[in-house]
């Protein structure tokens, strides 16, 4: 009885040792203190986050970092102000903020992983997802107050539609800036800045500081008409609800959202958050496509009926610097 207990004992502790040694890292967590853990800051939805930790949890970095998530202006402020200085060992966060806090503070670390883009990136990102802009409509409401399907962005100047729509703010929120882009694309900038007051002017108390609030009111029925990711309209419109996704005319603008390693001098604890942000692009690229089907690397595609139609990318390289432009163009500073 004696040597079957040891021989059952050993063969726990080598299945325990095996499944350590799983996945991306090691999952023994039981050592590793609040202090030794990677500080994961992030501006992306909740649905990008339930991915990124999908990917770490199930490939061995359960219990080894804290993720804190921000609004992209708040994040944003932080990188530029802090730069290395900040407690984020690893960031996800829109890539004009890292291009420019990289420009400013030199901040981030070269990725010492590859994987292969569609499009050419720096060496101290990868990008975790792409967003689309659209309108969304809800049909419901839109039968019931009988105003017209409106096909773009300018149609929603109308007096018909004064206090019918909710826009986001660009002074609070970057998917606004998507909306902006389109408008500033198409009509320049003296009658796109006119048009973008308008607009501003006829959503009146439903101008949102959160990018996902507009949709919100959408589908709760409090507007007929909002402005947002696309990616989000989808997903309620595939749950049956009475929305409808609408492609504007003046174009689908996108933003893409990195992930990139901070540049620190804790080389072993920069060592581990370069292993997670290996593991994040690896592991949860294929969650994040049900959501943002937009493909980013080489081999990846997406359902054509998810595509948008008028897929576009603004003319001038997109940074800090131009948001700030674009905000004191709209709100007049």
């Amino acid at each position: 009885m004696k040597k079957w207990y040891q021989y059952v004992v050993a063969g726990c502790l080598a299945l325990t040792m095996a499944a350590g040694m799983a996945g991306c890292g090691s999952s023994d967590s039981s050592n590793v203190s609040s202090g030794e853990q990677v500080v994961i800051y992030t501006n992306a939805d909740p649905e990008a986050q339930d991915a990124f930790k999908h990917a770490l949890d199930k490939n061995g970095f359960e219990g080894q970092y804290v993720m804190q998530s921000f609004g992209t202006s708040e994040l944003g402020g932080k990188l530029m102000a802090e730069g290395k200085n900040i407690e984020a060992d690893l960031v996800t966060m829109s890539t004009y903020y890292l291009d420019s806090a990289q420009k400013q503070n030199q901040m981030f670390a070269d990725l010492t992983f590859d994987a292969k883009t569609i499009q050419p990136t720096p060496a101290y990102y990868k990008p975790t997802t792409g967003q689309f802009g659209a309108l969304f409509v809800n049909t419901e409401v839109l039968q019931k107050e009988n105003l017209p399907m409106p096909t773009s962005i300018k149609d929603l100047t109308k007096p018909i539609y004064k206090d019918k729509i909710s826009l986001p703010d660009i002074m609070g929120s970057s998917t606004a800036w998507l909306l902006v882009q389109a408008v500033y694309d198409t009509y320049g900038e003296q009658e796109g800045t006119k048009l973008l007051k308008e607009l501003e002017a006829n959503a009146g108390p439903h101008m949102e500081k959160s990018g996902s609030g507009p949709l919100k009111k959408v589908k709760s029925g409090e507007v007929a008409i909002g402005f947002g990711l696309r990616q989000q309209g989808i997903v309620e419109q595939g749950k049956g609800l009475p929305i409808r996704v609408v492609d504007p005319q003046e174009g689908n603008f996108f933003l893409t959202e990195g992930v990139a390693v901070v540049n620190k001098g804790d080389s072993k604890k920069k060592e581990l958050a370069m292993k997670m942000a290996a593991c994040i692009i690896k592991n949860s690229r294929q969650e994040l496509l049900k959501f943002y089907p937009m493909a980013l690397y080489e081999g990846e595609t997406v359902d054509e009926a998810v595509k948008p139609a008028y897929s576009k990318q603004f003319k001038e390289p997109l940074t800090v610097d131009l948001l700030k432009k674009h905000q004191q163009l709209i709100k007049g500073k």
